[in-house]
């Protein structure tokens, strides 16, 4: 591998869309040859996901960027993710001469990265993408995992805070959680205003 490409930076998100939990932006370098056959997170099983993170861990350094919801719910998705990339990047040890690309068509680097490319549906076409995306999907499923056991009835180790049926239906017997649920997305503030 040329010295260039470890100036190459991939990152992606996980989150965005949920209805609880925090958001993860990661960032990722790679160090040595990547994985063969990763592309998007979303396209693998979760078994073929933790095998290649086991891979992607001794291939890549990565900086995690997690934003809570109380800050996704003072900042707004925008300013949440603009915060979590400005941690991921500042965890990686990120230069302002790396060279970043986004998946997602919105920058959402702090203005002293000059070298940043935004990459529609980068997270399968661009491998350092795809190593930042499952990543990614692995550090958060594993963390809502883990809240599951503190709250418990939600069912956040099957659906991850996304808003899905069985977690609209925890929702309406038990209520929302004010230190962990999205306050200003719209399903919750649905069930907020009928309260």
């Amino acid at each position: 591998m040329r010295v260039s490409e470890c100036k190459i930076i991939g990152i992606d998100e996980v989150g965005r869309g949920c209805l609880a939990g925090p958001l993860l932006v990661v960032a990722a370098r790679q160090k040595s040859k990547l994985p063969k056959d990763i592309k998007d997170s979303k396209k693998l099983t979760r078994g073929q996901r933790e095998t290649i993170y086991q891979l992607l861990t001794a291939s890549c350094q990565f900086g995690e960027g997690w934003v809570t919801p109380a800050e996704i719910n003072r900042l707004g998705l925008t300013g949440a993710t603009r915060l979590g990339v400005k941690r991921a990047l500042k965890a990686l040890s990120a230069g302002a001469d790396n060279e970043i690309l986004i998946d997602g068509h919105i920058n959402y680097c702090p203005s002293h990265y000059k070298s940043v490319k935004t990459i529609i549906g980068g997270d399968d076409l661009i491998p350092i993408i795809s190593a930042a995306s499952i990543y990614a999907k692995v550090r958060r499923d594993a963390y809502m995992k883990n809240a599951s056991r503190k709250y418990a009835g939600y069912g956040f180790d099957k659906h991850v805070g996304y808003g899905t049926k069985l977690h609209l239906a925890a929702i309406a017997e038990l209520g929302v959680l004010d230190s962990f649920h999205r306050l200003n997305y719209a399903p919750i503030k649905e069930v907020l205003a009928g309260l």
